[in-house]
């Protein structure tokens, strides 16, 4: 499989099926990574197709001075701050239930282990879609899609050290959030 240099310089000459191969390589993780900041299937789907169009007619901009992903999550975040800030609501009901998905069976060793591990889950997600969303942004970037400090400096054009303190105290947010709830869950089991 190409590298991303050369599908960008392909796209430029003209292919347009090399910027396709660029969407199939990232659409996926992008819409993952929408879908939890914003809670909502449609509004992540909405996100990323506007992300690829502008990334598409801008590529001509792009310097590679940061990976193609990098600047991608950039425009996609960018376009969801935007339609935040228009009021669109995030993370419904229905959104936390898309976030907590259908939880593998194999390896769960009875299913009221894996409806309990699926409880678990849409606590989690709950709880992030009550963060805020520079929180929950930074959240989702650094413990679901495991990106660096730095790209995620770079993403959100802050710098570091904000990135550090802000994941500092989104985690405990989150964990604030989750300890009165999971406390209860507990409590409930040992019954």
């Amino acid at each position: 499989m190409s590298d991303d240099a050369s599908l960008i310089a392909a796209t430029l000459a003209g292919d347009t099926a090399a910027f396709g191969q660029l969407v199939g390589r990232y659409q996926d993780r992008l819409y993952n990574s929408l879908l939890r900041i914003l809670g909502s299937a449609e509004d992540a789907a909405d996100i990323v197709q506007d992300a690829f169009v502008q990334a598409y007619t801008k590529l001509a901009s792009f310097r590679g001075s940061s990976a193609f992903y990098t600047w991608l999550y950039r425009i996609a975040f960018n376009l969801a701050m935007s339609h935040a800030r228009r009021g669109h609501k995030t993370a419904s009901l229905d959104g936390r239930k898309t976030l907590a998905g259908d939880e593998p069976m194999d390896g769960q060793p009875t299913a009221e282990a894996g409806l309990l591990e699926q409880e678990r889950a849409e606590l989690v997600h709950a709880a992030l879609a009550e963060l805020s969303l520079e929180y929950r942004q930074i959240l989702v970037l650094r413990e679901i899609d495991g990106c660096h400090y730095d790209q995620i400096a770079e993403i959100l054009e802050l710098p570091v050290g904000t990135v550090r303190s802000r994941l500092f105290r989104a985690r405990l947010q989150m964990r604030d959030l989750l300890a009165p709830r999971l406390h209860v869950e507990r409590i409930a089991d040992t019954r």
